[in-house]
């Protein structure tokens, strides 16, 4: 199993930096691609049966699915903006185009809708839509912003952006969503996508199960992938370096409940935000 994967410092055009796909390291839900596209470029795909999600983590571009045009999608630079994202979300059976006005940062991320799951038009997710939250204090304090929290309107996805302090950590306590047992626990499978300012740094991640038959810890640097299939997954960036990661997860139920690990439940400083079931 490897929960790392590094990104590639060049692609060919239309290539991912770094992916995953279900059936790859434990994961059965979640498809997800990062890429860089330069100022004109375009990026042709569909969404086939899965909710799919197009994230601009940097630049503009405009995107058309069917008859359905959004010619504004994206407006900071890069993360660092720290202003959310604009994303664009379709339902299953949707071709897509992508047309890069600048140079663009975008993750295309998918997965099957869960059981039950209203119909959906294809819909632009704005930063004024976004909320966000301050959570934690000292140095367990981060700032989130919620792109599609699971109170929202969608058929399996959940997103985040996160930003941990230099010498922070996130994630904390170290908690896990990995068996389906509404109310108390739900079953997500999730990635980080990570971003490090400066570029030079890292952060470090553990990923661990109860039974640690997966005790892994991590190095992920700018633009790496961590995989999060099961277990408890607490990250800390590294002093002088402020880290930046897009979560995306997924399950049979779009229900963000979580279990802490008991040596550090009274560690915990926030407060659990609703969820949906």
């Amino acid at each position: 199993m490897t929960l790392l994967r590094h990104h590639a410092a060049t692609s060919a055009p239309g290539q991912p930096s770094v992916s995953v796909t279900p059936g790859e390291d434990g994961f059965r839900y979640i498809s997800f691609t990062a890429h860089r596209l330069d100022a004109g470029a375009t990026l042709s795909g569909d969404s086939h049966g899965q909710e799919t999600a197009l994230i601009v983590l940097g630049g503009r571009c405009a995107i058309a699915s069917g008859h359905t045009q959004f010619q504004k999608v994206g407006e900071r630079t890069d993360v660092w903006a720290r202003t959310p994202a604009h994303a664009v979300l379709l339902p299953p059976g949707s071709p897509y185009q992508v047309h890069a006005k600048t140079p663009l940062h975008l993750v295309v991320a998918s997965a099957p809708p869960n059981p039950g799951a209203k119909p959906a038009e294809p819909r632009h997710i704005a930063p004024d839509q976004v909320t966000v939250e301050h959570r934690g204090e000292g140095q367990t304090y981060r700032y989130i912003q919620h792109l599609l929290p699971p109170n929202a309107a969608a058929a399996s996805l959940i997103l985040v952006e996160v930003y941990t302090p230099a010498g922070n950590w996130s994630s904390f306590p170290p908690h896990k969503h990995d068996e389906e047992a509404p109310p108390r626990e739900s079953e997500l499978e999730e990635v980080y996508y990570y971003q490090v300012s400066p570029r030079t740094g890292f952060a470090i991640q553990r990923v661990y199960t109860p039974d640690r038959s997966i005790d892994e810890t991590l190095a992920p640097g700018d633009g790496d992938l961590v995989l999060v299939p099961r277990g408890y997954h607490p990250v800390v960036a590294t002093p002088g370096h402020e880290c930046y990661y897009l979560n995306v997860m997924a399950g049979p139920t779009r229900a963000w409940n979580f279990q802490v690990d008991p040596e550090y439940a009274h560690l915990m400083n926030w407060q659990n935000p609703p969820v949906a079931e």
